[in-house]
């Protein structure tokens, strides 16, 4: 019985907390913000927000992974309830829907916006074509997708294409990197691998690309549960440097001697010509800015950039390449309000631009509300309500961390343990016995 209640508990880390996300139009017309099973959308450009389109009445789960294609053409989000909707951001009319066999843990869209790859929690990378939409139907069109690789049996963190399309990098929770060649004809599948990139030692939970005019294929960045950000040569697998970002930032020591636990890198952004790179860190109340160095290939903490006044710690970062400004976001799925809306925190970080002279602090601060593009409107749209009580957002920050650890830290069971857990796997139970 009591295992049985063990199990359940788990379960229930896993399944019911969710981070919020954001991510930002690349010529930020808009922003977006999931908490929950809400996607909430607002326009810039109108000042008001967008009202979603969907005669299927949306996403019924926890949403885990939202992106923007390059062009801006199209929006896309995956989640619990193994469903990805791909959005047309002109009219923000849900125009394909995709059934997944598992829940969705991350997206990512090729650079010519052509195909939609998603990963689950099994491992598998699948591909969806979407570059032949007939606008015209109102109703969102139901397609297939079609496996093109996978992990064995490891959670798929993060997706991400490389800037000149030529690869498909994909990491997981057993600390791996791969880098896989992205076919000419991806509906065939994807079996050319490039390159591993191993050197963490916990979950890797994020990736960015870094480029310059200089170096246009650009190098690869990564965060991890082990509170690291590495650099890499990702076509070679060559790791480049390491940045102790948990020590750095000041949190590793505070959070070591409470919990013994190191503090994950939850997100990466990186400025448009790649010299700096923003990182949310768990524990840590603001972001870290490090500088990155393409003639000697390392990276450097820069600055801690802090938010004051309140517990402000963003479980997701993004910013657009053709502004200054990184926007933020910080709640989870299981906060609510007594009114049941789920609330979430937006802020946002000027000056996050481009960074010529290493010998100079970028001059980078954390905005007031009323200086936030798109004033109050935007935040009562994308927050759910004004004013969030301070209570509220320490209880969200450590749901995050607790449920980030226990879906992707792996746990270490004793041989009685894994023989109990064997016996209550649900194909077992369902096998019909054999016939004498």
């Amino acid at each position: 019985m009591e295992d049985n209640h063990m199990e359940e508990s788990e379960q229930k880390l896993e399944t019911e907390v969710a981070p919020a996300l954001i991510a930002v139009h690349p010529s930020q017309i808009s922003v977006s913000v999931s908490v929950g099973s809400e996607l909430r959308v607002f326009s810039l450009q109108d000042g008001s927000r967008v009202k979603l389109i969907d005669e299927t009445g949306g996403h019924k789960d926890s949403i885990r992974a939202i992106r923007y294609s390059r062009s801006g053409q199209f929006f896309v989000s995956g989640g619990d309830d193994k469903l990805v909707k791909v959005w047309d951001t002109k009219s923000w009319r849900c125009i394909y829907s995709v059934v997944s066999e598992k829940r969705v843990t991350s997206l990512a869209i090729s650079g010519d916006g052509m195909f939609v790859c998603f990963a689950d929690k099994f491992g598998v990378v699948y591909v969806v074509d979407i570059g032949d939409h007939n606008y015209e139907n109102p109703a969102p069109v139901n397609k297939k997708a079609v496996p093109i690789l996978s992990h064995y049996c490891s959670i798929i963190t993060r997706l991400e294409y490389s800037p000149d399309g030529k690869y498909i990098i994909t990491a997981d929770r057993d600390f791996k990197i791969r880098v896989t060649v992205f076919p000419k004809e991806p509906l065939n599948g994807a079996h050319e691998i490039q390159s591993f990139c191993l050197g963490h030692t916990e979950f890797v939970s994020c990736l960015a690309f870094i480029s310059c005019q200089d170096y246009a294929q650009g190098l690869l960045v990564s965060g991890s549960g082990d509170s690291t950000v590495r650099l890499w040569d990702y076509a070679s697998g060559c790791l480049l440097d390491t940045c102790d970002v948990g020590a750095e930032a000041g949190v590793l020591h505070s959070i070591q001697r409470q919990e013994e636990v190191l503090p994950a890198i939850t997100d990466l952004c990186a400025t448009a010509d790649g010299s700096l790179v923003a990182v949310a860190v768990q524990s840590l109340p603001g972001i870290m800015l490090l500088r990155c160095s393409f003639s000697a290939r390392t990276l450097s903490v820069v600055k801690v950039v802090s938010v004051k006044g309140e517990t402000f710690i963003p479980t997701s970062i993004g910013a657009a390449p053709s502004s200054p400004l990184l926007w933020m976001v910080m709640g989870a799925s299981s906060l609510q309000s007594n009114d049941s809306a789920l609330l979430a925190r937006v802020r946002a970080v000027s000056g996050f631009t481009t960074n010529t002279s290493e010998s100079t602090e970028p001059e980078v601060s954390v905005l007031e509300d009323t200086e936030i593009p798109g004033g109050e409107p935007l935040l009562q749209a994308l927050q759910g309500k004004l004013s969030i009580g301070e209570e509220a957002f320490s209880t969200a920050a450590e749901a995050v961390k607790t449920a980030m650890r226990n879906l992707l830290i792996k746990k270490q069971y004793s041989a009685e343990r894994r023989e109990f857990r064997k016996r209550g796997r649900n194909d077992k139970k369902n096998q019909t016995p054999a016939q004498s």
